[in-house]
């Protein structure tokens, strides 16, 4: 696709797509209608929201006439509004990323949305929903860039295969999504239930109050039955919907997972219901993440993600390039990446002054707040001291966990007791180093070396926590010196 200057707008059926998602709290609405209108009758309620709903589909139809996008030689220019006209310019030098996403809804009106992400922000800079496939795939060519496009053109280069012609460098059968379900242990069931029991309280007569009402003439006779066999089944059932609730999630968000690899992008296509379909420079990518779980670790599994430029408009800021893999899968796409594998002969270990802060800020607040239930609410709350040999025990254990190495290639991080994570950072991607000590540190005389890298954020980073002082500089002073 050759930018031509020309305003495109969406495909119209964004309008009914966008209707349709707000279609069900329309829907809800009715029943708030006819209570507002005291006893006139059903049939006003479906009236006045069948008004409403024309007013909305009216506006939406405006919004969406108001809309459009163009793709330049050199941007791509989105101009909206009604009243409040606004025009964004989005150079294409700075847009890093472009997904294809296409939930339940797209896919029944064959449309697809695309996600733009730049180097700003966590956030997308643009989002056009909803175009056509065929349009969606014309845009991620362009939004490329037209040097491609033009030496395309000219002959000095090759056009870029197709998509789907791209070698496929890891794939999960159903049953490793099915295997990765299991793993992935969820309780959002009990959200689920919680917010639908709210909700009908709000319109019918069934909620809290009833649920207790139900339950208080029981309430004696369960209470004269309890066992320990009672609070071992309901806690079996419990775990149960967590699992079934884990496998389903990830089900619809994994199935058909597929990264193909070539022309320096990796190609990631996944899920069931909402098929997304991302893209990730490889020559963009900062640092690698390797993860293992308490459970998928001890069996061998891993999973890997990369943290690009500019981040992702994923929670964690992270693209996932495999969820659960084995340790050979994980370094040969590493080395597709061309990331150096992670090593860990020749990670030393932090500071002993880890141990003494680890188990200080691991114990200290829940030991407190076990004191204070105990003063001013019960003298029960001592049981929650039987949790407390546990958490020390694991920070204990963290400066075993906690290695680090700065070889030619990089920096190698490798953090966690019961979840482990594995860092490697190429040393031309660090962009901030800083050696940071608190009070309680520079008492142990230890210090953290912060590493800051484009796109990384929180737990995201891979920092350096509670060095020997000297070996603390001499690591700041080492990563300094790789920088370009």
């Amino acid at each position: 696709m050759v930018a031509d200057g020309t305003p495109r707008r969406m495909h119209p059926g964004t309008v009914a797509i966008t209707f349709l998602r707000k279609a069900p709290q329309n829907v809800l609405a009715i029943p708030i209608f006819a209570g507002w209108m005291s006893g006139r009758g059903f049939g006003w309620a479906l009236l006045i929201a069948a008004i409403a709903g024309g007013f909305a589909l009216f506006f939406m139809w405006l919004k969406w006439r108001r809309f459009t996008y163009t793709v330049g030689a050199e941007e791509l220019v989105i101009e909206r509004g009604l009243l409040n006209l606004s025009r964004r310019s989005i150079p294409l030098e700075r847009i890093q990323d472009v997904s294809i996403e296409r939930k339940l809804l797209h896919r029944l009106f064959g449309l697809a949305e695309v996600r733009v992400e730049t180097g700003g922000g966590d956030a997308d800079e643009a989002v056009l929903d909803s175009v056509s496939l065929a349009e969606a795939q014309r845009l991620r060519a362009a939004l490329r860039g037209q040097r491609v496009a033009a030496s395309v053109e000219t002959g000095e280069v090759a056009a870029p295969a197709e998509p789907h012609a791209l070698p496929v460098v890891f794939a999960m059968s159903p049953g490793r999504v099915l295997l990765l379900g299991l793993f992935s242990f969820s309780l959002v069931w009990l959200a689920a239930l919680f917010g639908a029991i709210q909700f009908l309280d709000q319109f019918i007569d069934f909620g809290w109050d009833q649920i207790k009402d139900y339950a208080g003439a029981a309430r004696a006779e369960a209470q004269a039955r309890f066992s320990v066999n009672a609070v071992l089944i309901v806690a079996a059932l419990a775990l149960a919907l967590g699992v079934v609730s884990g496998v389903i999630s990830t089900l619809l968000r994994d199935w058909g997972f597929t990264l193909r690899a070539g022309e320096g992008r990796f190609r990631r296509t996944r899920g069931l219901l909402t098929r997304s379909e991302v893209v990730v420079a490889m020559r963009r990518i900062q640092l690698a993440l390797v993860q293992r779980g308490p459970l998928r670790g001890w069996l061998g599994w891993q999973a890997l993600s990369v943290q690009t430029l500019g981040g992702s408009n994923d929670p964690s800021g992270r693209q996932l390039l495999a969820p659960l893999a084995t340790e050979a899968e994980v370094s040969e796409l590493m080395r597709i990446a061309g990331l150096p594998p992670f090593e860990r002969l020749p990670l030393r270990p932090v500071g002993a002054g880890h141990v003494v802060r680890s188990l200080i800020r691991t114990v200290t607040a829940p030991l407190a707040a076990i004191l204070l239930a105990t003063v001013l609410l019960t003298p029960l709350a001592l049981i929650g001291l039987l949790v407390l040999p546990p958490m020390a025990a694991a920070a204990l254990l963290q400066r075993r966990y906690h290695r680090f190495a700065l070889s030619g290639c990089g920096l190698q991080v490798m953090r966690g007791v019961v979840a482990q994570r594995d860092w490697t950072v190429p040393a031309n991607n660090v962009q901030v180093v800083t050696l940071h000590a608190t009070w309680l540190q520079r008492l142990l005389g230890v210090a953290s070396v912060l590493v800051d890298t484009a796109g990384a954020k929180g737990r995201g980073a891979p920092d350096v926590v509670d060095v020997n002082l000297p070996d603390a500089r001499a690591l700041a002073a080492g990563l300094i010196a790789r920088v370009d």
